[in-house]
């Protein structure tokens, strides 16, 4: 009856719509602000719009000014809110000692230490300044890189600087493996 009255013969409009349908409003509609984000799981670098409420994200979705992915985004990167709002998300470092069984939490400060205290020591003990034949080398085998395909390019550059710089010539990215 709807139908006839309203107009919507073919059901497609108002007349199949109910009261409760129309109070339904999207979660994202009631954020405090958008934030223009890049999807994290890959090198594609899809563009996606961040709702926050309360300081809390709320929902993602594709952003449809992205010229790389056009607000479209694939299941995982439709799923980075879960990533984002897990409880089971790790928020503090934490560290196993050789042979411990059990974790312990480290300030930042301490964890860059012992990071840059191994780089440098593995550096020193792998550094082959000349070869057999006296050619120089001035490499270091003690280190290499396998940089992630979440990281742009800015990032994989900076990257490639820093292990070159340091002697390293083991450096790889997953994106191209």
């Amino acid at each position: 009856m709807r139908q006839v009255r309203s107009g919507d013969l073919f059901g497609r409009g108002p007349a199949v719509t109910s009261a409760t349908t129309r109070r339904t409003e999207p979660r994202t509609a009631t954020a405090d602000r958008v934030v223009a984000s890049v999807c994290p799981f890959c090198a594609v670098g899809c563009g996606q719009k961040v709702f926050v409420k309360d300081e809390k994200v709320v929902g993602i979705e594709g952003d449809p000014d992205s010229p790389i992915s056009r607000g479209r985004l694939c299941p995982k990167g439709a799923s980075s809110e879960q990533l984002v709002n897990n409880p089971l998300r790790q928020k503090k470092i934490r560290y196993r000692a050789p042979y411990a069984t059990e974790w312990a939490d480290l300030d930042r400060d301490t964890a860059i230490d012992m990071i840059a205290d191994r780089f440098v020591s593995s550096r020193r003990n792998g550094w082959q300044d000349v070869d057999d034949h006296g050619r120089p080398l001035r490499r270091t085998m003690g280190i290499a890189s396998l940089g992630g395909a979440t990281l742009d390019n800015e990032e994989n550059y900076l990257i490639k600087k820093l292990f070159t710089a340091a002697g390293a010539i083991q450096i790889e990215n997953q994106a191209r493996i």
